[in-house]
């Protein structure tokens, strides 16, 4: 797969993750971003390793780090909530408003017939999405962005479908499969971390064409072209 740099420094990538890319090697077998990770040494002795984990469906912004001690400060900014995290999704039904909060703990339940999930729980870990909506699409549509304070697994998924009413299109766990999509519609479109004496990485990852064909109008609304 044909993987963009989004940004490159000393002791930081910042990668656009394909959608359908898993980033570590599924127990089934298969491509995955881990098994690509040595294309982008660069002539440094180490291979880049993943900071954080996009799900298989997500694309975007995947920050890797290039020696030890950047992987140990950049997963304590991540844990420490100092990383500025953007998403846009598609969601499958109007939005409940213009913007707002979903403070919606998450825990994770299993099953032998269903396997795995998220769920909203009393006793789960504290979960934080802050949503605005940026445009409506036809088919009842809505592109919304996510700026995630809490980063759980599955977070947004389940913050759509319990907090505003309505799955990621395509999303096959949390809503229904949707021939319109053969994905999950969730892409991380920026990320910004802060780094004591240096620069902050920036980066931003274009939306891809399967997001950008769901606005099949004659005059596409420049909110979608824009995010």
């Amino acid at each position: 797969m044909d993987i963009a740099i989004l940004y490159e420094d000393a002791e930081a990538l910042v990668l656009a993750k394909p959608a359908g890319l898993p980033v570590e090697q599924p127990r089934r077998g298969g491509p995955s971003l881990e098994a690509q990770l040595g294309m982008f040494r660069f002539g440094f002795q180490r291979v880049p390793l993943p900071v954080h984990r996009l799900d298989t469906d997500t694309s975007g912004c995947l920050l890797l780090a290039r020696n030890p001690k950047a992987h140990k400060r950049f997963a304590a900014a991540f844990e420490a909530r100092l990383v500025e995290k953007t998403y846009l999704g598609i969601l499958a039904g109007p939005a409940p408003g213009d913007a707002g909060v979903i403070d919606l703990p998450l825990g994770k339940v299993s099953t032998a017939e269903a396997g795995w999930r998220m769920v909203v729980a009393a006793d789960g870990k504290p979960a934080l999405t802050h949503w605005q909506k940026r445009a409506e699409l036809p088919g009842g549509l809505t592109l919304i962005e996510f700026r995630p304070e809490t980063g759980r697994t599955h977070q947004l998924r389940v913050h759509c479908a319990q907090g505003l009413g309505a799955a990621l299109l395509g999303d096959p766990v949390y809503g229904t499969p949707d021939p319109r999509s053969r994905r999950t519609m969730l892409h991380a479109s920026a990320l910004v971390v802060q780094r004591e004496g240096k620069p902050p990485i920036i980066a931003h990852a274009p939306l891809p064409p399967d997001f950008l064909a769901l606005d099949a109008r004659d005059e596409p609304d420049p909110e979608l072209d824009r995010a």
